[in-house]
């Protein structure tokens, strides 16, 4: 199957079951590339399905009442899913990013990396969803070239930037418990705004050549045209869409979790077989804080790398390839396909559970409380005394700020 319809939003892999027998009869195949018959030697389409022969032998597993019923099916039902992830995703990103920025309680150096997580996800939503689904509904590409460019560009970005604001929260989470007292000056608000703009900015710059390599490749399909968004670079050599997606597979998924990996095992052996720097000082509430705001971010992390495994997997396997053409394993593509998008918005459901400081600023919220009620936030760093003209004060590092209680 070729990887030519490798895309994180490309849903004219529906034309697959019936790419080879149309093909057949408009197009003469070279390779794994189809050429048009119009004599100008310019590459029309791939055929993917070049195991299937025309007598019914390998293409009999598609049958054209399946296949009508299959893409009929899938039309109406991917994009209603779609449709779903958008509504909770906007809504529950938003949500975040609004108490962040709205309370002064909630801007600390974890809670900074969730609304940069936040607005990856809300990107993405924005830009990969609602053309995904229109993807699948339509058998053209609607947007235009400078769509289809942006569109690509930007969800490559969020995808990025996702798996790498992963990296900087466990990061930080390291820093925060095994270097509890050095970590007073580290995580700072100025220090996490910093590493959150250049961790953008690596992804705008290192996603550049996207903004090139895709186009609007159109094709003939029976009596109609039909066109998809697709990295038409792959096309003509396929090497580039090897090279693409081993490095989406190995910098968007392998490293970055191997070194979040590393980050939470150091972690992890330090509280479970040794003594945490700072530890006389830090109240046991600091460290049940600690304790549940790594779970949390934990298990943010845990979602994220089995939502993408399958689709990272698929696509890997479809750029050499290896991935099959039938019907059950395009059907898994699908859900592989919304599993992925799904993670944009299972977000803000897991902070609302695991976080009292975002559950109670979600009801502050929503319920327009007038906020006589005093809000108490977890404190997630050391607490220490000092003694001043005969009179003891206990100061805490309230998530990265400091104060003398009166």
């Amino acid at each position: 199957m070729s990887g030519v319809y490798n895309s994180l939003s490309d849903a004219r892999i529906l034309d697959l079951p019936t790419m080879a027998s149309t093909l057949n009869a408009t197009l003469f195949r070279k390779g794994d590339v189809a050429y048009s018959n119009d004599g100008d030697g310019g590459v029309s389409s791939v055929n993917p399905m070049a195991d299937f022969s025309n007598d019914g032998g390998g293409a009999g597993n598609f049958s054209n009442h399946t296949e009508t019923d299959f893409e009929r099916y899938t039309r109406i039902v991917i994009p209603t899913i779609f449709g779903f992830i958008l509504v909770l995703g906007l809504f529950g990103n938003s949500l975040v990013i609004i108490v962040v920025l709205a309370d002064k309680h909630m801007r600390n150096t974890t809670n900074i990396l969730i609304l940069s997580l936040a607005f990856a996800d809300l990107f993405f939503i924005l830009f990969c969803v609602p053309f995904t689904a229109t993807g699948y509904a339509t058998t053209v590409w609607p947007f235009g070239q400078v769509g289809c460019k942006m569109a690509q560009y930007a969800m490559h970005v969020c995808a990025y930037a996702s798996v790498y604001t992963l990296v900087l929260m466990a990061l930080d989470r390291y820093v925060a418990v095994v270097h509890a007292i050095r970590s007073m000056t580290w995580r700072s608000e100025r220090n996490t705004w910093i590493a959150v703009f250049i961790t953008w900015l690596i992804c705008l710059v290192g996603n550049s050549p996207i903004l090139v390599q895709y186009n609007v490749h159109e094709y003939p399909w029976g009596a109609e045209n039909r066109s998809v968004c697709i990295n038409t670079h792959h096309i003509r050599d396929n090497r580039v869409g090897r090279t693409f997606y081993t490095c989406f597979l190995f910098f968007g998924y392998i490293i970055p979790l191997g070194v979040t990996l590393l980050m939470y095992g150091l972690m992890l052996k330090r509280l479970l077989y040794g003594v945490v720097p700072g530890g006389a000082s830090q109240s046991a509430e600091s460290i049940r804080a600690k304790k549940r705001v790594t779970r949390m971010v934990i298990i943010v992390e845990v979602i994220f790398a089995i939502c993408w495994l399958p689709i990272q997997i698929i696509l890997f396997m479809q750029a050499f390839d290896k991935y099959p053409a039938e019907e059950a394993t395009l059907a898994l593509l699908f859900a592989s396909n919304c599993l992925a998008y799904m993670n944009s918005c299972v977000n803000p459901i897991l902070y609302a559970f695991l976080s009292e400081n975002f559950r109670r600023s979600f009801c502050k919220f929503l319920c327009c409380s007038s906020g006589s009620r005093r809000m108490e936030y977890e404190r997630t760093n050391a607490r220490f005394t000092v003694t001043e003209n005969n009179a003891t004060k206990t100061t805490y590092v309230n998530n990265s700020k400091m104060y003398t209680p009166v």
